[in-house]
């Protein structure tokens, strides 16, 4: 999928909102694990619901590696679900991988040919080799891990490398890279008043904003410092959405919840207007 194609879904849809689908066993509900696929089973009810509410999905990839083979197969069946029923939904491989060149092309191959997945999460600490396979793939997007919600981002992505945070470092030099113009980057939503800077450093390009909501971050901050004339942004909910119940009726109130959201969209696009 092309940037220019994302910006037309948002348009349409009047939504900027990815959907993590951060699947468990232990949280989906119980008559679900009777299903001969369960984690597909659920994930297929969520998109069902949601659909036409968010642009994007992610899958994040730990919670599928997590049941081997069974796992595996269940991602696969969602991609191919995705890609066949919805074509016009930006996926995210939520993978962040990130090894020297020959590994990180298979990996790019494992999920931008093989799942056919639009994007992937990439951890940018090796560096331009480590990167640059991904950025190969024509109409496929890598977004580097810039500065995360967690806690313990301040370890390293702030400190300070010649006078310059490591986040800025990162975004700066992956400018530079072959194939720059097909990065994203993730920021996370609690460091909302971290974003009129990262703007001065990739002015125009896609960020993928997890932490709205049960992390605490806030939409109106983030969209304040951080949107774009195209948008520019994916706001990401994973639990809030996909665990607004674990009864019977848990489709309808994950689109309940992720209704409430796009309609906080709607508002924030209107302004951009």
């Amino acid at each position: 999928m092309t940037t220019q194609e994302l910006v037309a879904q948002i348009h349409k849809k009047q939504s900027f909102l990815c959907i993590g689908l951060d699947t468990d066993l232990e949280k989906i509900p119980a008559f679900l694990l009777e299903e001969e696929d369960p984690i597909y089973a659920f994930n297929k009810a969520i998109i069902d619901a949601t659909h036409d509410l968010c642009v994007s999905y992610k899958p994040n990839i730990a919670f599928y590696e997590a049941y081997g083979v069974q796992g595996w197969s269940a991602l696969r069946k969602t991609i191919k679900y995705l890609n066949k029923e919805y074509p016009e939904i930006f996926t995210i491989a939520d993978a962040k991988r990130g090894d020297i060149g020959n590994t990180s092309t298979r990996y790019a191959k494992a999920f931008f040919e093989d799942l056919n997945f639009d994007s992937i999460t990439i951890a940018p600490y090796m560096g331009r080799d480590s990167v640059e396979p991904f950025l190969h793939f024509k109409d496929k997007h890598t977004i580097l891990l810039a500065l995360t919600s967690n806690q313990g981002a301040f370890d390293f992505q702030t400190k300070k490398v010649e006078g310059n945070e490591l986040y800025k470092e990162v975004l700066s030099v992956s400018t530079t890279y072959k194939g720059a113009e097909n990065l994203m980057y993730v920021v996370g939503a609690t460091k909302a008043e971290y974003l009129k800077e990262i703007r001065e450093i990739v002015p125009e390009s896609f960020l993928l904003v997890p932490g709205v909501g049960a992390q605490g971050g806030s939409l109106e901050d983030v969209c304040k410092y951080g949107m774009t004339k195209d948008v520019g942004l994916l706001i990401n909910s994973s639990r809030g959405i996909i665990y607004a119940s674990n009864q019977e009726d848990f489709a309808n109130a994950a689109r309940i919840n992720a209704k409430k959201l796009q309609a906080s969209m709607v508002k924030e696009l209107e302004r951009l207007n």
